[in-house]
């Protein structure tokens, strides 16, 4: 998800259009904002107060532009999407929490990537990743999205059994994926939210199709 590469947005469908707004928090001490340039400094703080997810995926904290990259970086040439949102939730000092990168619409309309998400380590353990995530899967499900995507790494044994308690089913794992210091093997996810079925996903986005 780091590519810089500009890529052509899919049509846009009512569901998933330039009106939709922010999600809103599901916890009551954290507002959401949308991340932008202006929010590199306070985003690359956050990468480097919570390293852990670095580390596992990375084998290295995150480099000082860290954050540019990941608020410049759209989906590799080729893959179509309606728009990338960078979602931040601040507590009321004005510091990050929490942050997620969702794509919605890519590859297929009614498909969202979660590109990222991290929630503070001070966090962990205290459901707060749980409620993050489900106000996320609220918010796509009202604004058109079908199934979530996402991409977890292979011995990330934390992250690993997080998306499975979700209701995350592997469809396919892609190797020889960089990233940082180490070469990883990504495990690629999708969760159904309105009753589609995996068949139906894999027909319209065929990459995902298992080897």
């Amino acid at each position: 998800m780091k590519s810089r590469t500009e890529v052509a947005p899919a049509p846009e469908s009512p569901a998933s259009s330039s009106t939709t707004e922010l999600p809103p928090s599901p916890i009551a001490t954290l507002r959401t904002i949308e991340l932008g340039l202006d929010d590199e400094a306070l985003l690359q703080r956050f990468f480097d107060d919570n390293p852990a997810y670095f580390d596992a995926v990375h084998g290295e904290p995150a480099h000082p532009k860290e954050a540019l990259e990941e608020i410049q970086a759209q989906p590799p040439a080729g893959w179509t999407f309606t728009r990338k949102w960078m979602i931040g939730y601040v507590d009321h000092a004005g510091s990050l929490a929490a942050m997620a990168i969702v794509i919605t619409d890519l590859l297929a309309l009614g498909v969202w990537q979660i590109g990222l998400f991290i929630v503070a380590t001070a966090r962990h353990g205290s459901g707060d990743a749980q409620r993050l995530h489900q106000g996320l899967e609220r918010w796509a499900l009202n604004h058109g999205a079908r199934w979530l995507r996402l991409g977890v790494v292979r011995g990330n044994a934390r992250a690993e059994r997080f998306w499975e308690a979700l209701g995350y089913a592997q469809v396919r794992i892609r190797e020889g994926m960089p990233m940082g210091k180490r070469t990883n093997t990504v495990r690629v996810m999708v969760k159904s939210l309105d009753g589609s079925s995996i068949d139906e996903f894999l027909s319209l986005v065929p990459r995902d199709r298992p080897d």
